[in-house]
């Protein structure tokens, strides 16, 4: 069956490909521009932002740690999650795809696995304090056969979920309205049983999985320190060494517990909108009148992308903050100061 018969079929039975990226309309360019304004400032940003952020968390924690290489992995994965946007700013330039069929079935799967390595690697990450807090460590160590199976999981798990989007986007030729047949990037599934199937599975293992293991291990997290703060009211006015020694690793943890909480909220927040915007994208062949169009999905990917840059700034601003004071000191307070005392000998020499 050739491209026009099958596109013809499908609008026969109501059912039509999504453009995605590709516009599918005339070019406007001052919006174009502002576009690509907006999506290479989250760019530029973001690339700074999980640099530094990895910079400083290797600088600041001389001793590796099994969550200072998730962590890392975090910014790994919000790295590989910008990469895509370069080709999404040259595709909004463009009417008809023209990057050819590698690009196409790359961009969506990178988007996808990134998402799924983050909020995959949040759950590892609220797994394993869970257990450092049980095995009481004060002294951060690295188990290297558990991260590296860890990271492995985290990776391949990610890889295979997000497999159907490789294999089934591809270029097709469309017929738009007032418009001559152009080419577009988009999902060809062989039924959409398949579709649906796909995005419930999905979203249950790469989305609520991961958000149920974070509640859960963050409850359990907070019910140990409940206990913890409990113990300490009820202590002798002379505590024992153990029990400083111990309290002293709850604040550490709870600290890192509140970034934590903040980087899975802003994921949550920042990732909602693709999914339920993906989920318009499926119900428009089922629901007449729902329009979903790719400017519209263009800024839905470009809200999720700044997640990737929001990530790194908000890890740095909750962990380092000594750091940054520290930064800030040397590099404004402490030149002020040894100008104003030259001035003053220069004055003293001079009377």
């Amino acid at each position: 069956m050739d491209t026009h018969h099958h596109t013809h079929f499908l609008h026969l039975r109501n059912l039509s490909y999504f453009s995605f990226f590709s516009r599918g309309e005339n070019l406007d360019h001052v919006a174009t521009i502002f576009e690509t304004l907006v999506i290479t400032a989250v760019f530029l940003v973001s690339v700074a932002a999980n640099v530094g952020a990895a910079a400083l968390l290797t600088w600041e924690r001389r001793h590796l740690a099994n969550k200072t290489i998730l962590t890392l992995n975090l910014f790994v994965a919000d790295l590989l999650f910008v990469s895509m946007i370069p080709l999404i700013v040259a595709v909004r330039w463009t009417v008809s795809w023209t990057l050819g069929f590698t690009a196409c079935r790359i961009m969506l799967y990178v988007i996808c696995m990134s998402g799924c390595v983050t909020i995959t690697t949040l759950a590892s990450i609220s797994v394993e304090r869970v257990l450092a807090i049980l095995q009481l460590q004060a002294v951060p160590t690295l188990n290297r056969r558990m991260v590296s199976a860890t990271l492995f999981f985290i990776w391949a798990f990610s890889a295979l979920a997000c497999i159907p989007l490789s294999l089934f986007f591809t270029v097709i030729n469309v017929d738009f309205p007032r418009q001559k047949r152009e080419h577009i990037c988009t999902l060809k599934w062989p039924d959409p049983n398949s579709e649906i199937v796909f995005n419930v599975t999905f979203t249950a293992l790469c989305f609520l999985l991961p958000g149920v293991i974070i509640v859960v291990s963050y409850s359990k997290i907070l019910q140990i320190y409940k206990r913890s703060k409990l113990r300490l009211r009820h202590r002798d006015s002379q505590p024992q060494v153990g029990d400083s020694v111990q309290y002293n690793v709850s604040r550490k943890d709870m600290r890192l517990f509140r970034t934590l909480l903040v980087l899975v909220l802003s994921f949550l927040i920042m990732w909602s909108p693709i999914f339920i915007t993906t989920s318009l994208i499926l119900a428009r062949n089922f629901l007449d009148h729902l329009e979903v169009s790719s400017t519209m999905f263009f800024w839905v990917v470009t809200f999720t992308l700044a997640n990737s840059a929001l990530n790194p700034i908000l890890y740095s601003v909750f962990q380092f903050k000594n750091c940054w004071r520290r930064f800030c000191y040397r590099s404004v307070v402490s030149p002020l100061r040894k100008v104003h005392r030259g001035s003053g000998r220069t004055q003293g020499m001079h009377q």
